[in-house]
């Protein structure tokens, strides 16, 4: 849990709150004793993730698209901080439907800000992503890296969203909280390779597929650090536009993670490599972020990457529903 005090506002509204990342917010800021309005559509979010929530005062849920303007604008009232959450998360396969990144992510956003000025709130977190850096030429990659290439639609999507946020703060008075995420682990994982992997040994403990070679390099970093460091930025950070990478201070491999997985499980499966340095288009073989600037306000992380990914697969064999759900 943070050692952040009771935050600076008091009515939080939090799109794709019924998700990972936002369902874990939404519980804390709850029992900060923060008002919380979830806005979310449930196409990836689970009603079950709110369970907590909703025994909690203070609480309303909004079933509704961030590409229905009216509904937003009319679920966001009374509001003072946005945490904007809710993505389409689907990397890999952002070529299959490009709409889709486009639509979900960045005019998304848009109707997000717009929402924002038609009910005079101000304050807005954004969730980007480590993708935005493309392949880095520096690592640890800081906030300030150069712009290379984007190799995926959706860290292109997520820039763009980044770009209306500054620039709304520019021109409209906002202030912005951007975070550049390395990929979050823990408590309601429904997407990534820890569900992946322990889908593929539910089904067969003997051999498991790896797309890649196995070696690209990830940062992760468990849910409630994430949470803890966004609440100590919006906090303590006092620019009108405030980016911020959220990570931690070391990496590992494909094979580091999956050696941790079966350890977890005791099971040895033959391992089958797809080749090559990368598993799909847009897979950036190593991700690693410099989190000085976060760390500077007085944040670090708890745990471990080990730890998180542990804590992952102890959530996900107790929640074996959720392979249901997401079929």
């Amino acid at each position: 849990m943070s050692d952040i005090g009771p935050p600076s506002f008091g009515h939080a509204f939090i799109t794709g709150g019924a998700g990972f990342i936002g369902s874990n917010l939404a519980d804390r800021l709850l029992s900060l004793g923060v008002r919380v309005t979830v806005y979310d559509n449930l196409v990836t979010g689970f009603p079950e993730f709110l369970e907590e929530a909703r025994q909690r005062p203070g609480f309303a849920f909004v079933k509704g698209d961030l590409l229905d303007e009216a509904a937003l604008t009319a679920a966001m009232k009374g509001a003072d901080f946005v945490f904007h959450l809710a993505a389409n998360a689907d990397v890999r396969f952002g070529t299959e439907h490009p709409r889709k990144d486009l639509e979900q992510n960045t005019i998304a956003t848009y109707n997000v800000l717009e929402a924002m000025r038609a009910n005079g709130v101000r304050r807005i977190a954004f969730s980007s992503t480590g993708s935005v850096y493309g392949e880095a030429p520096v690592i640890p990659t800081p906030e300030d890296a150069p712009f290379p290439i984007q190799t995926s639609l959706y860290g292109a999507s997520k820039v763009a969203g980044e770009g209306l946020i500054a620039a709304y703060c520019e021109g409209f008075g906002f202030q912005g909280f951007i975070f550049r995420f390395v990929s979050i682990l823990g408590e309601r994982y429904t997407h990534g390779h820890i569900f992946d992997f322990y889908q593929k040994l539910l089904q067969d403990p003997t051999v498991l597929l790896v797309l890649g070679d196995g070696k690209q390099r990830k940062s992760y970093l468990y849910v409630q650090d994430c949470v803890d460091a966004i609440l100590t930025a919006v906090e303590k950070a006092g620019d009108k536009v405030n980016l911020f990478n959220l990570g931690t201070n070391e990496y590992v491999q494909v094979n580091d993670s999956i050696d941790a997985i079966t350890a977890h499980l005791g099971v040895t499966p033959t391992r089958a490599y797809t080749g090559g340095e990368r598993g799909w288009i847009g897979d950036n073989p190593f991700i690693f972020l410099e989190t000085r600037k976060i760390q500077s306000l007085g944040w670090k992380p708890k745990l471990t990457i080990r730890q998180g990914i542990i804590r992952t697969l102890e959530w996900l064999q107790a929640n074996r529903w959720v392979y249901e759900k997401r079929q």
